[in-house]
């Protein structure tokens, strides 16, 4: 079971103005072949049908916190998309034809099948894919299947972070450039474990260096580049016998939290009544809070 914490996994800067063309891209790290419903659902679906798990525990224990972790990454890239579409439009009478931005919108699923708010698939429209999973049930395959997918979506937070300046998305990617990287050295290391071949030295990989992003700096003070966590759960200690030693990229000492990330408020979207949404008005909401209090 996963427990849901009410929280988002960093605070998000709420932009002044709407930006659809950054929220049209930032879906690619959304529902893209690359992106974090991508790595969720591979780590998660490898943990739910790992063999063996008692002989080979560390390596469980390590997909299965990154697992956990990548729940929160959707979240997060969920609740950039949001903000970067708030103050898209504007409420009015129907024929005062307030969703107008929308028709010209790249993206105009934001507009027409969500409430301008975070869709399951890919920067062009394209849902997510199950197909997009790989778990061949062989741990040094889906392992280096996983650093693969780890180095993919690196370069796709590249890109979008050089797409847009927009600091609510830049924040954001910032920090998963950093978690992602993380990823990238905790599969790494996994894999010397399991073979013995130090894959970081044998394939060539992009730059993990997070310096060069302002937006990352942040995240790299706080040394997140150096740990993994065990969300306070005693069976997932062991991924302290992988992930040990120094970062390759830093040299700092790796380190294993026994606990999870502080987080931060989740945003509270407010309603927008051009897209029905909540679809409740004042008088509604009234009689909805009576009939909650009456068994108070």
């Amino acid at each position: 079971m996963i427990k849901r914490v009410n929280k988002i996994a960093i605070e998000l800067p709420r932009p002044e103005h709407g930006d659809m063309n950054a929220a049209a891209a930032v879906q690619e790290l959304m529902g893209g072949k690359f992106g974090e419903m991508s790595t969720l659902n591979n780590y998660m679906f490898q943990s739910f049908n790992f063999r063996d798990k008692k002989k080979f525990k560390p390596f469980y224990d390590v997909i299965a916190s990154i697992t956990a972790e990548e729940f929160g990454h959707v979240e997060l890239v969920a609740n950039a998309i949001n903000l970067l579409s708030f103050g898209n439009t504007f409420p009015g009478d129907p024929d005062m034809t307030p969703l107008q931005n929308g028709k010209d919108a790249r993206y105009s699923l934001h507009f027409t099948t969500t409430a301008q708010t975070a869709y399951p698939g890919d920067s062009m429209g394209r849902p997510w894919n199950g197909e997009y999973v790989t778990n061949s049930g062989n741990l040094v395959s889906d392992l280096l299947h996983n650093y693969l997918l780890e180095i993919g979506a690196r370069t796709h937070k590249m890109r979008v972070y050089e797409m847009t300046d927009n600091p609510t998305a830049r924040t954001m990617i910032g920090y998963l450039l950093v978690r992602g990287g993380t990823h990238i050295i905790a599969y790494a290391k996994a894999i010397e474990v399991a073979t013995g071949v130090n894959v970081g030295k044998m394939l060539p990989v992009p730059s993990l260096d997070n310096n060069k992003f302002d937006y990352a700096k942040p995240f790299m003070e706080k040394g997140l580049y150096n740990v993994l966590y065990t969300w306070g759960e005693p069976e997932y200690r062991d991924i302290s016998k992988i992930w040990k030693g120094k970062n390759p990229e830093t040299g700092d000492e790796l380190r294993v939290i026994d606990g999870m990330p502080e987080g931060a408020p989740v945003p509270d979207f407010e309603p927008l009544p051009e897209e029905f949404a909540p679809g409740i008005d004042r008088d509604d909401y009234e009689r909805i809070l009576k009939r909650l209090m009456e068994n108070m």
